[in-house]
């Protein structure tokens, strides 16, 4: 038997003297170099007593060496954890605790708040820093290049995600390797990568479109990525024209849209502007296309599926559209409350079916039961229309709708009109508690440079346009919306932050 994700993402580069991770210094990694510290870290596993099956968890930064470790859980069947380094010990207790992980990465300057953690749980904490030193690199180091295979199927799981955990404990995803093959080989072919590539890789690694997204595409086409620690404006001029993609998220495009240097000029290298992970505004896409000659390809994902539908490389990229099904993915929009099928223009929960759709929730039968349904189609939580060519548009989670007085209110539909307002950079809508009502709609404003925000003649401009159950009853001006490590924002946090407002 095979181990057809480390045989087709890994292991058909051994012996390739081809760079694969140029770093900030310009040091290249090769592909052959890489799999030999991934084999080093394998050995370092087995020598710890995990066996496949055990879970690896990882709390450490971005760098060659903790990518190594995916690539080594890979061959050596043991399941990768990956965990957002702002997470506190109390939230990394939680995911030790459920995964059974046996064995805990972090940086040395978490080992103090860990070290309880992994005694209570009974796992083995090592550090591995973000200069590659560390307890693990210390044990790996002089270890043999050559790790023999584990034999695996595409069925058998290849890592666990956790979700944000916003509306109650986090869930466990877990996905398989014909998941991630599947999803990896697909992207790759559909946005055209090849071995001629090289990708400005600044995402995080602990999230699915780092990961599973950038990472595995790359490894699929064999292409370099020049691999930084972190986001880096500075970076991404300078090395601009030593590229040919990017994949990020709303804020790095914001970002580059600020500085005059990034033109037309620098971008004629460029072939792919890749954005997800958050919804980018269509002042953007009209910006970034007018400043480069560029346009965007935006996609839509999520922590159970990875990617479900895209923009098409070749043919019409709809700003404020996610796209279209990704081949060998159905997609559906459905009634939240009976499950029927919408017609086409009609707003209901999105529901994807394919063979990236992961294998359930880790410990949790009765939600996976919930949200997956016998057929294989996923309930994915999100709010969606789909026009008549298919085109798919998210309005937002269920969980934000709003139920006002019994009228269903879309937050989307109202944002997109603060958004066009005078002055407004951004805006984010979210129910509050109201003693007649049950709840309402509550707008929250973020101001362009230098501009000062006229809240009622906004609300007045609402009134030409919504009903008088949508518009919001107050609007609130903030410096910035709250957002997780992906963009995303935070709509739990403003709930909370105005749940008092009407009381």
């Amino acid at each position: 038997m095979t181990n057809p994700l480390y045989d087709r993402l890994f292991g058909r580069h051994a012996g390739a003297e081809t760079p694969f991770m140029i770093l900030p210094d310009e040091r290249v990694i090769t592909h052959d170099a890489f799999l030999k510290m991934a084999a080093r870290t394998a050995h370092a596993m087995a020598a710890l007593g995990l066996v496949p099956g055990d879970r690896l968890a990882v709390q450490i930064g971005k760098t060659p060496e903790a990518l190594a470790v995916y690539a080594a859980c890979a061959q050596a069947g043991v399941i990768f954890l990956p965990l957002n380094m702002a997470y506190t010990g109390a939230e990394i207790d939680y995911f030790v605790e459920n995964s059974g992980a046996k064995l805990v990465l972090c940086d040395e300057k978490k080992r103090a708040g860990l070290t309880d953690v992994a005694q209570r749980n009974g796992a083995r904490l090592e550090t591995l820093n973000a200069d590659g030193s560390g307890s693990f690199t210390d044990l790996a180091r002089g270890l043999p290049e050559v790790y023999p295979t584990v034999a695996r199927s595409e069925d058998d799981l290849a890592a666990f995600l956790y979700t944000s955990g916003t509306t109650g404990r986090s869930k466990g995803a877990m996905l398989t390797q014909g998941n991630l093959l599947n999803n990896a080989e697909v992207l790759a072919a559909h946005w055209r990568f090849t071995n001629e590539d090289v990708l400005l890789h600044q995402l995080p690694i602990f999230h699915t479109h780092g990961l599973f997204v950038a990472t595995n595409v790359c490894l699929v086409a064999g292409c370099a990525m020049r691999f930084y620690p972190g986001f880096d404006a500075e970076a991404l001029i300078r090395d601009m024209p030593k590229a040919t993609a990017l994949m990020g998220v709303p804020t790095f495009y914001t970002r580059l849209l600020d500085d005059a240097r990034f033109t037309q000029d620098l971008t004629r290298g460029m072939r792919l502007f890749i954005s997800g992970s958050a919804p980018l505004l269509a002042e953007t896409h009209v910006e970034f296309e007018k400043r480069t000659g560029h346009r965007i390809l935006e996609r839509y994902g999520m922590t159970e599926t990875n990617m479900n539908t895209s923009n098409p490389y070749d043919g019409e990229r709809r700003a404020g559209t996610v796209g279209l099904p990704l081949p060998g993915v159905e997609v559906k929009v459905c009634d939240p409350k009976t499950g029927a099928r919408l017609n086409v223009g009609e707003i209901g929960v999105l529901e994807v079916r394919g063979p990236n759709v992961f294998k359930g929730y880790w410990q949790m039968a009765e939600k996976t039961r919930e949200e997956l349904r016998e057929d294989g189609f996923f309930i994915t939580g999100d709010l969606a229309m789909m026009d008549p060519d298919g085109y798919v548009t998210i309005v937002g989670r269920n969980k934000d709708l709003i139920i006002s007085g019994g009228y269903n209110i879309y937050p989307k539909e109202i944002e997109l009109l603060l958004d066009e307002a005078e002055g407004v950079l951004e805006s984010a809508v979210v129910g509050v508690p109201h003693p007649d009502l049950g709840e309402t709609p509550v707008g929250v404003l973020v101001a362009k440079a230098g501009a000062v925000l006229d809240t009622d003649a906004i609300l007045r401009g609402l009134g030409e346009s919504l009903a008088r159950f949508k518009q919001p009853r107050a609007l609130v001006v903030v410096a910035e919306l709250p957002r997780n490590t992906m963009g995303k924002v935070q709509k739990n946090m403003l709930r909370d932050a105005y749940k008092t407002m009407f009381a």
